[in-house]
């Protein structure tokens, strides 16, 4: 993964985040129990989750792995977005499922996103959306503070997708 335009693989894992980002961290209960967490992390390994969501993702694998390469994108004809990324890690635990993906040259940010669903000691079950960030290109540069007013309602709709895939 030598293509990755941030040199902090892997740093959506711990905390702190690294510093000199713009830093997201957004928690959304999605349901209760084992069965619910088995299904988040279904959804989310498989990119369902953010296909659901209304991005368009292609993907060297269907399911995240070290070095799968995936293209988000987003919008419509001309201001449709792409962002190239590969995944860094991924966790499949008794009480957590999910991966992280790290910006390629050509992404419009540079950094490091994670979705991880959790299922806590209480049975809640959660879905963290992680990240650091910031501008790559002109279009995120132009963009300036709406950028992360954006990425902070993307987790959210995602979060809000996986709730209603987890619980059929």
């Amino acid at each position: 993964m030598t293509d990755l335009n941030y040199p902090e693989q892997g740093g959506t894992l711990h905390t702190p985040l690294p510093p000199g980002y713009h830093h997201l961290h957004e928690e959304l209960r999605i349901g209760h129990g084992p069965a619910v967490l088995g299904a988040a992390g279904e959804a989310i390994t498989s990119f369902r989750m953010h296909r659901a969501a209304g991005a368009r993702i292609r993907c060297d694998a269907p399911r995240a792995a070290p070095g799968v390469g995936v293209e988000v994108s987003l919008g419509i004809g001309p201001f449709r977005l792409r962002a190239p990324c590969s995944v860094v890690w991924t966790v499949t635990e008794e009480d957590r499922i999910g991966f992280g993906y790290g910006a390629r040259k050509g992404h419009p940010e540079c950094g490091e996103e994670s979705f991880v669903a959790e299922l806590r000691p209480d049975g809640s079950v959660w879905f963290t959306v992680t990240a650091f960030s910031r501008p790559a290109r002109a279009v995120t540069r132009l963009g300036g503070p709406l950028v992360p007013v954006f990425q902070r309602r993307y987790a959210r709709h995602l979060g809000r997708t996986l709730r209603r895939l987890a619980n059929p």
